[in-house]
């Protein structure tokens, strides 16, 4: 028996659907431009004498990754692979607790880089309540 890995164009082309893959992929965008600021204010006081540490530009660099590949995976789903769209979910449900969770633990990084990742956090919490919402769940149908 054949599995599809990509949903049909008919659900694709809903104007529900669509709506739904635009706003998410409004929010994975504000999430990656959210995720640059952070990265550019860490070099940006690195360069003016400022103290960062190694960890805050691992840190703003791998979640501006995270949100490079969140994005492309987003756009991978909006054509209609399901593989994609399976990996956003999770994704958008795993990020923000990470982010939050790992930002707030006394003494690691400053307020104002906490709130800046915060923020990112929000973004693509925001985009979670789309992508894992009905509209975009009907558009990709269990395999069986």
């Amino acid at each position: 028996m054949e599995t599809t890995t990509h949903t049909t164009a008919a659900q694709l082309n809903h104007s529900g659907t669509r709506r739904a893959f635009g706003k998410v992929k409004i929010l994975i965008a504000a999430y990656g431009v959210l995720s640059a600021a952070v990265l550019i204010t860490v070099a940006i006081l690195a360069i003016t004498g400022h103290t960062v540490t190694s960890f805050m530009w691992g840190r703003a660099a791998g979640v501006l990754a995270s949100a490079a590949v969140t994005y492309w995976l987003t756009v991978l789903a909006s054509r209609g692979a399901r593989g994609a769209y399976l990996r956003v979910r999770i994704i958008s449900i795993i990020m923000p607790p990470a982010i939050i969770a790992i930002d707030v633990i006394p003494g690691t990084l400053p307020a104002w880089f906490v709130m800046m990742q915060a923020a990112c956090a929000l973004a693509i919490a925001a985009a979670a309540f789309i992508i894992n919402g009905y509209r975009l769940r009907a558009a990709f149908p269990k395999s069986r």
